[in-house]
């Protein structure tokens, strides 16, 4: 028999287009229409109203593909004064830009994968397709760094001279005012729906606008006959992005590894100790799936109170979190009876399933 005292969401249907179809289950006419309903988001409960969940996906999705155009135009344009003048430093934060618009790909995928629905496999969705995409996006920083100190090197062993010098000034400010702008619209659509992997896309993007400016610098130098400038300029740009995968990879790993603020870990105690009912707060969890948390607590509560009692303490104490943490979408309320003298541990028929 099942804990009573355990707080259990409504059960909900089983999602049609599940991996473990059942024998004979009806499927839609047609590969395409099929296709259709596997990524386009859709909801098997009675009532049609729009998801917070899916919201901020949309929201993540539109900030992607706006930025992938600017980032794209701001791309194509400094490569053609990257073709004419032949800078290093340029072709350095070309690459760069480049890179950073084709991250917004699997980012992309992420959010698309996020809102399809639970199945019985993936009991808890698919929202951690965008931990793995902000993976890629380290590995593509990784990359573009790689690219620009190499091509940096090569041309300081072998300096060659630029031309087209106010045409590589004009694409270096280009470059800086599109990333800036992409940089700004990305970090805060990220954080304002708690996507760590499109604030860290974000970044990447503040980066490129900063290397733009420095190709500003090496515009200056070649103007004035220093030949090393250049090159100079592209190993700055280096180091540069290499400061940005640190902060990048650094906030990608803390999401892999279920860190969270500790400050809504305070929070969540704090409105939790505050529901009528509850005496105290025992073990409490959340982790980020995607860009949503989930959390799991266990509160003490009166030990003589009846089930239905008990049940409703959880579900005032669900509610409370709901509304005080944000980006919460589901909270799982166990409640233990508060130790009566004399009383067993109710816990000690566990004790040997406890790990150090």
């Amino acid at each position: 028999m099942s804990d009573p005292h355990r707080h259990h969401p409504r059960p909900r249907p089983r999602p049609p287009h599940d991996d473990e179809h059942a024998p004979g289950r009806h499927s839609p006419a047609g590969p395409w229409h099929r296709l259709a309903h596997r990524l386009a988001p859709h909801s098997h409960e009675s009532a049609d109203k729009l998801d917070p969940a899916l919201e901020s996906s949309a929201r993540g999705l539109r900030a992607l593909w706006v930025s992938l155009a600017v980032l794209g135009v701001t791309a194509a344009a400094q490569a053609a004064v990257v073709m004419v003048s032949g800078s290093v430093a340029l072709l350095g934060d070309t690459v760069h830009n480049t890179a950073d618009a084709l991250t917004a790909v699997p980012l992309g995928i992420a959010f698309v994968l996020g809102r399809r629905a639970a199945t019985r496999r993936f009991t808890y969705g698919y929202g951690r397709a965008e931990d793995l995409a902000g993976v890629v996006i380290v590995l593509t920083i990784a990359a573009s760094a790689a690219l620009a100190a190499w091509t940096a090197v090569d041309r300081l062993l072998d300096p060659r001279p630029v031309s087209h010098v106010p045409a590589v000034a004009v694409a270096a400010v280009v470059g800086f005012a599109g990333n800036e702008w992409v940089a700004r619209y990305r970090i805060r659509v990220g954080r304002e729906i708690g996507s760590a992997a499109l604030v860290a896309d974000g970044l990447h993007a503040r980066t490129d606008g900063y290397t733009s400016l420095a190709v500003l610098l090496g515009a200056g130098g070649a103007a004035l006959g220093w030949r090393l400038a250049d090159p100079l300029v592209g190993l700055a740009i280096t180091a540069a992005i290499l400061l940005v995968l640190r902060d990048a990879a650094r906030e990608v790993f803390r999401r892999l590894m279920d860190a969270v603020d500790p400050a809504l870990v305070d929070r969540a105690e704090r409105v939790l100790g505050e529901v009528p009912g509850v005496r105290g707060v025992g073990e409490l969890r959340l982790r980020w799936i995607g860009h949503r948390l989930r959390a799991e607590v266990a509160l003490v509560v009166d030990g003589e109170v009846t089930v239905r009692q008990a049940h409703r303490v959880a579900v005032e104490a669900e509610h409370a979190l709901l509304h005080a943490v944000p980006r919460l979408t589901a909270a799982l309320v166990h409640a233990d009876p508060a130790p009566a003298p004399g009383e067993a541990d109710p816990h000690l028929g566990l004790a040997h399933h406890a790990t150090a």
